[in-house]
């Protein structure tokens, strides 16, 4: 153990030993590990959004063959119909109202629900500023999410006007979903009436059902009772309606999963290059210290030290400064209504620091060899 804490002390003091070199090695790394994160941290948002849990237990019903919510229009007593059907714990009927259906990066996302069912549907919905009884007293007050507010400057008590709409800020709430904390919800009548659809229509209903097990079984027999309406449904589990009607996000999130790569190519290679510069650039050290008895395996050691320490110094820069940013920004991407909050995890930060140390170890198993394999005689000539 000794051995090895004098190996990487004396991979320290070679690196110190050339700071600018060690320090422009490290930007370099820090850079392709900011792309990385901030590509990890798309895929990893995206999956959270659209990968299905034995915990999701809610149904979204919409117009058939609509996707845009403007374009989505159902009748609200379709709720006390759908609340009949077997394995239906709860509904609430949506109003949803956004700036932009197609796919955006400043989205803005009214949900009018009913004042009286709110706090029932989404229990775990909390109000970290202002208050909830703030919101029921206003007829035009909106409780926004964490993010949302975040991104826009808003606290309790400022006016705000979005897609048509203008509210005043009653709260601030936080939720454990990543959907809930990018829109604004408001009263029902007041979205309807502010958005000029109507009383008594809706966008979309929340189903919640009793299990998992009866998402299939209900959403086939909602759609069966209204197939034959003049407003036939379309009923899915809320992250696969999300998954549908956020196509073209989802492929321009896939699109980045190169990005990633690249980044991951571009770090291997620049450690691996600077490394392979210090190893020719040492070749006498290098015949010196097996001349004082340091077997090969040890000079081995010495590089890959050294690869790592670039690796992990210039990870923990990168995935620190783009966590950050992202965590600053706040950014959300939004498409057909859908909005996908960019986020980083304790997960992302973890995988990004221990990717750039992996990287920079395996970056520098090459000139390790190399300085392994170096004849001492003529080293010590050169």
């Amino acid at each position: 153990m000794s051995a090895i804490l004098n190996l990487l002390r004396l991979s320290w003091t070679q690196l110190t030993r050339h700071r600018v070199r060690s320090l422009l090695t490290v930007l370099g790394v820090a850079s392709g590990m900011f792309l990385f994160t901030a590509v990890e941290t798309l895929q990893r948002s995206l999956a959270k959004a659209t990968e299905q849990t034995a915990a999701d237990t809610t149904l979204v019903v919409y117009r058939q063959n609509r996707f845009c919510p403007s374009a989505s229009r159902l009748p609200e007593h379709y709720a006390d119909e759908i609340r009949s059907i077997d394995g239906v714990r709860d509904v609430i009927p949506v109003q949803i109202v956004v700036n932009n259906c197609g796919a955006s990066l400043d989205v803005i996302t009214f949900r009018g629900v009913p004042d009286d069912q709110l706090a029932k549907f989404a229990p775990e919905i909390e109000v970290i500023e202002g208050s909830m009884e703030e919101w029921q007293k206003r007829g035009d007050g909106a409780l926004l999410g964490e993010v949302f507010a975040q991104r826009r400057g808003l606290k309790p008590g400022d006016r705000f006007d979005g897609a048509g709409v203008t509210v005043t800020v009653a709260g601030i709430l936080r939720s454990p979903f990543p959907q809930d904390n990018n829109v604004a919800y408001v009263k029902l009548p007041f979205l309807q009436r502010a958005s000029k659809s109507g009383l008594g229509v809706v966008t979309q209903f929340n189903v919640r059902v009793n299990s998992a097990q009866d998402l299939k079984p209900v959403a086939k027999a909602i759609d069966e009772r209204f197939h034959s309406d003049a407003q036939p449904t379309d009923t899915r589990p809320e992250k696969a309606f999300f998954a549908e009607t956020a196509a073209e996000l989802i492929e321009l999130i896939g699109f980045t999963r190169w990005l990633g790569i690249g980044a991951v190519l571009a770090v291997t290679a620049l450690v691996a290059n600077a490394l392979l510069l210090v190893v020719r650039g040492r070749v006498k050290e290098n015949a010196v210290l097996r001349t004082l008895g340091y077997p090969g395996r040890a000079i081995g050691c010495l590089v890959i030290g050294e690869g790592g320490m670039l690796g992990l110094a210039g990870g923990i820069a990168g995935v620190g400064l783009s966590a950050a940013f992202l965590r600053w920004q706040s950014f959300t991407m939004g498409n057909e209504g859908q909005t996908l909050a960019i986020q980083p995890d304790a997960a992302v930060i973890l995988t990004g620091i221990v990717a750039a140390l992996v990287l920079g170890i395996l970056a520098s198993l090459w000139p390790a060899w190399q300085a392994v394999m170096q004849p001492i005689v003529k080293n010590l000539r050169s």
